[in-house]
């Protein structure tokens, strides 16, 4: 079940030039599935990525992370290879010669160095790669590349997923026009510090050097780190941004015509892109929106986000659309702001008015909060009281349905 999220649409999945797509079957945890899948870059093209903060990150981060730094000195990055089913992670010094012999092969195939690929995987931590079933099945996905394979691409890298998520762009710039398309994965172990997932974006655009990361680590910071379904943080998690260069607009600072234009394209793309993964969370029955304002900082507010919208009180109460508001300021007031006056903070659930200077709105109804509550998409406001910076995270409920998925999910 999902939470007002449509299927993605082939035909509205927009090709961009100097990318293409290849996928397999390569039946890495089960037969019969779209499990692979190769991306190619033109030459010319950038790559920035951001990744897990977990220590424990799998190998294939470590791969990516290590080739990213080599990019110039050993070529510029031209293809990515993702895997489902298995995410070569807590696998040793195996996983990583797994997640370098992945590099290998693609390289060979494509004729490039191994150190111009960048490696994936996602699926079930602890087990060994099946690093055979893997490179068998790399020339079929090398034959399939076609700039036209964005949903079977989205379909090939799901794991618990109910559906692909994909979504498409173009903004009109003083330079031309920019096309970007995007593609994630992602329905538990979801939470900010690159939330828990894999997502692409792909752009025709280009960029100074050094430009894209930047961009990429500001885009992740309000998308898909503004996220959470469980509170887990997973040690695969990684989204990059690929610019191909091969249309008209070529940005060089961020003082560029263009620059403000593409940055909140992307910014509203990768958004979209998070938003599908909350809506498609494990379990999911509610979409829910916290928006705190009125803060010191924009890390205080981002406390305060999260504090609410990752605690299993919250997101029960919110499954069973009980207005047991107490819970939401509870976690205000553990969020860590020590200064915080709880006489200055004021909430609203949707368009209900609930706390006052602190304590019960005199005109609230339980009513009125549990007609809120019933709704399948909710916004809780905060103002702290304090200040004019402002942070926004969105999450789900918490519903029988996640216990029982996460129960099964290795068998």
């Amino acid at each position: 079940m999902t939470v007002n999220l449509p299927l993605p649409q082939k035909d509205q999945l927009k090709p961009i030039k100097g990318f293409q797509m290849g996928i397999a079957q390569a039946g890495i945890k089960k037969a019969n599935r779209k499990d692979l899948l190769v991306m190619t870059l033109a030459p010319g093209s950038q790559v920035a990525g951001v990744f897990t903060l977990n220590r424990f990150c799998a190998a294939p981060v470590q791969v990516c992370r290590e080739h990213l730094g080599l990019e110039g000195a050993k070529g510029e990055i031209r293809a990515l290879v993702v895997n489902t089913g298995n995410a070569n992670a807590g696998t040793g010094e195996r996983g990583m010669q797994d997640a370098l012999a992945t590099c290998a092969a693609l390289a060979k195939e494509l004729k490039l160095n191994p150190e111009q690929i960048l490696p994936f995987s996602t699926g079930v931590i602890l087990e060994p790669l099946p690093i055979e079933k893997l490179i068998t099945a790399l020339p079929q996905a090398v034959v399939n590349l076609d700039e036209d394979q964005w949903l079977d691409a989205a379909e090939a890298i799901m794991t618990t997923d109910t559906q692909p998520k994909a979504a498409s762009m173009t903004v009109a710039t003083p330079a031309g026009l920019v096309t970007m398309t995007g593609i994630c994965k992602g329905a538990g172990m979801i939470h900010p510090n690159m939330a828990t997932l894999l997502g692409f974006i792909a752009t025709d655009a280009g960029f100074a050097p050094g430009l894209l990361k930047k961009l990429t680590g500001e885009v992740a910071d309000l998308s898909f780190n503004a996220i959470t379904i469980d509170g887990d943080t997973s040690t695969n998690d990684a989204f990059i941004i690929m610019a191909t260069n091969q249309s008209a607009v070529h940005i060089q600072s961020d003082d560029d015509s263009s620059y403000a234009l593409v940055r909140e394209a992307l910014m509203d793309l990768a958004r979209q892109l998070a938003h599908m993964i909350v809506r498609d969370g494990e379990g999911a029955t509610k979409f829910i929106t916290i928006n705190v304002h009125g803060g010191k900082t924009d890390e205080e507010c981002r406390l305060v986000a999260e504090a609410v919208a990752h605690s299993p009180l919250v997101k029960t109460a919110f499954f069973a659309s009980d207005p047991n508001l107490g819970r939401i300021l509870a976690a205000i007031g553990y969020a860590g702001i020590t200064d915080l006056d709880v006489n200055q903070v004021q909430m609203w659930l949707g368009d209900v008015w609930v706390a006052k200077n602190g304590g019960r709105h005199p005109d609230y109804q339980e009513a009125d909060g549990k007609r809120v509550m019933q709704a399948q998409e909710i916004t809780v406001k905060i103002d702290l009281g304090r200040g004019s910076a402002q942070q926004t995270m969105w999450t789900c409920d918490l519903s029988h349905e996640y216990v029982s998925i996460n129960a099964d999910y290795r068998s």
